[in-house]
């Protein structure tokens, strides 16, 4: 098992769903790690075929990647998690990073199921991953360094954009994040359905409407502004965007957003105790 941080570091993925596929094939197209040095395990071939096509190794035996590979990420369903951690805990090491994104499953409780010197993460990725450019969080356990976290956080940026920040801020960035995406999507829909109702064809005015989405995105984070100051500069006085504005507070859209990200948030926490 080649040693944590070398350039021969094997990755190994129990679980081999689609957010296991997205984070492999950006760690395998950024170049962080070989695909022959990539190894998956699952219970069927349902999901090792993506693995086998991105030329990674497979295998159905969760135990052989700990044996295989010094950095691990558990990918499985939050109820699966348990039975798997307690199946490869006789194998595991000192020497391993293990890495939960399971939604929902504390450090603590990870910790609990492992061996007491067990070194462990938690990430929460959102689905964007897929696309390589999501908005991942991880929180770190009582035995895992900075050397440790900082090697992760490198790995996981060809997936997207990676923070580390305390286990608590986890559940809110399920609400602002992960829940976000389907809350943008909504928002897309929205914009482009307002450009139909005015008379745009439909295929056009999506594409437009998720164009500039994108474009903001991209605006805000390359230039590090904030969104008021971006929409400041937008706003031109008695101009277009200031009367459409005007719509969008009467409708409570803010009151509205804040309120989502705040439901989400509280759910996520009500399943974490779960």
């Amino acid at each position: 098992m080649a040693a944590v941080g070398s350039a021969q570091l094997r990755v190994g993925f129990v679980g081999a769903g689609r957010m296991a596929e997205a984070i492999a094939q950006g760690l395998i197209r950024a170049g962080k790690v070989e695909a022959q040095h990539v190894m998956a395990s699952a219970p069927s071939d349902r999901g090792l075929c993506h693995f086998r096509a991105l030329g990674c190794q497979t295998t159905q035996s969760n135990q052989e990647v700990l044996q295989s590979c010094s950095l691990v990420i558990f990918a499985t369903k939050p109820h699966v998690l348990p039975a798997v951690l307690a199946e490869v805990a006789p194998v595991v090491t000192a020497e391993h990073i293990l890495v939960s994104v399971a939604a929902g499953v504390s450090l603590s409780i990870l910790e609990e199921l492992l061996p007491p010197y067990a070194r462990v993460l938690r990430v929460s990725p959102n689905l964007p991953c897929v696309v390589q450019e999501g908005a991942i969080v991880m929180a770190r356990g009582r035995h895992i360094g900075t050397s440790e976290t900082k090697l992760l956080q490198n790995l996981l940026e060809a997936c997207g954009q990676c923070e580390e920040v305390p286990e608590a801020y986890v559940d809110v960035h399920t609400g602002l994040s992960g829940s976000g995406v389907a809350f943008v999507c909504t928002f897309s829909e929205a914009l482009a359905e307002g450009a139909i109702k005015m008379g745009m064809p439909s295929a056009l005015a999506h594409r437009l409407a998720a164009q500039t989405l994108l474009g903001t995105a991209k605006m805000l984070l390359q230039e590090g502004q904030l969104p008021a100051q971006l929409r400041t500069d937008v706003c031109t006085p008695g101009g277009t965007t200031i009367y459409g504005l005007h719509a969008l507070e009467q409708g409570g859209l803010r009151a509205a957003t804040m309120s989502a990200v705040e439901a989400a948030t509280c759910r996520a926490k009500e399943l974490s105790r779960k």
